[in-house]
């Protein structure tokens, strides 16, 4: 089966609802343009606010269900389309998350992956935010395939790729916030070169394919650089963004995932008797 997928690469500001209204508007361009899956980047309402330590950010949170869930709801029934709605700072009774929530293409809302893993660095003081995930990993069964949803910082550890793989995954999708900051070296080499390595070689390692889907523009000392892109379940890059907003079309072969895992032997030949040592601390 072939899925037509929408990335919708996008800068914020501090105005929720003018940030929603552009989220609205860009998935009905997607739509337009034949998109059966729309993805948005990750915190779409608001400014990226955790590169502040101590922001008063309450502000930016919601319910779910809430505003902006509402509004995607309605969204992917009005464009008869699916959705993996970025994510969203969620205020649950006063536990805060970041959190995925995705729709069928009737509007109904499949469930909701919350970010497992927290980052805690200049610029990215995520742990002063958001709790860590504690619903599990997820996978949506939607009529364009299984879809597994992680985030961002999610996408630098192979243990959640896999598990979304043998969840049954056809296509893990990536929404995130990443760039460079002012006044901080590269030491390593190039991060956004590693950030798209990376993700390429999940979707080796697994036969699913990899979507990413980056915020752009300039929010105080961070720049982030777009590239949202889509990676073939060998690592080919089908469609890759600039560092401008746009919205990326790109057609994915979900019967390539089958092809990969089955003439590699990546599941048949695992050996989980052995990884005894991913689980111990």
């Amino acid at each position: 089966m072939k899925v037509k997928l929408g990335l919708v690469q996008m800068a914020m500001h501090d105005d929720i609802d003018a940030n929603l209204e552009k989220a609205l508007g860009l998935i009905k361009s997607a739509a337009m343009k034949g998109a059966n899956i729309v993805c948005l980047p990750e915190l779409f309402a608001s400014p990226y606010f955790p590169q502040i330590e101590k922001a008063d950010a309450e502000r930016f949170a919601d319910e779910i269900p809430g505003r902006s869930t509402d509004a995607l709801s309605d969204s992917a029934r009005e464009n008869k389309v699916v959705i993996v709605g970025g994510s969203i700072f969620e205020n649950d009774n006063g536990k805060f998350y970041n959190t995925t929530p995705v729709f069928d293409d009737k509007g109904n809302i499949l469930g909701k992956y919350r970010k497992m893993h927290i980052p805690h660095d200049p610029n990215f003081f995520e742990q002063s935010y958001f709790r860590p995930g504690d619903l599990g990993f997820q996978v949506f069964e939607t009529r364009y395939g299984k879809l597994g949803t992680l985030i961002c910082y999610d996408q630098w550890f192979p243990e959640a790729a896999r598990i979304n793989a043998l969840m049954g995954a056809d296509i893990i999708f990536y929404p995130t916030a990443i760039g460079t900051v002012d006044g901080v070296d590269q030491e390593e080499g190039n991060w956004q070169n590693a950030w798209m390595s990376v993700q390429a070689g999940h979707a080796i390692s697994n036969g699913v394919a990899v979507v990413a889907v980056n915020r752009v523009g300039r929010e105080g000392s961070m720049k982030f650089w777009g590239g949202s892109f889509v990676s073939s379940q060998f690592g080919t890059i089908l469609a890759k963004g600039s560092d401008k907003e746009e919205i990326i079309i790109s057609e994915v072969d979900l019967s390539l995932g089958e092809n990969v895992k089955d003439g590699w032997g990546l599941f048949r030949n695992r050996r989980p008797e052995t990884y005894k040592k991913l689980v111990q601390r």
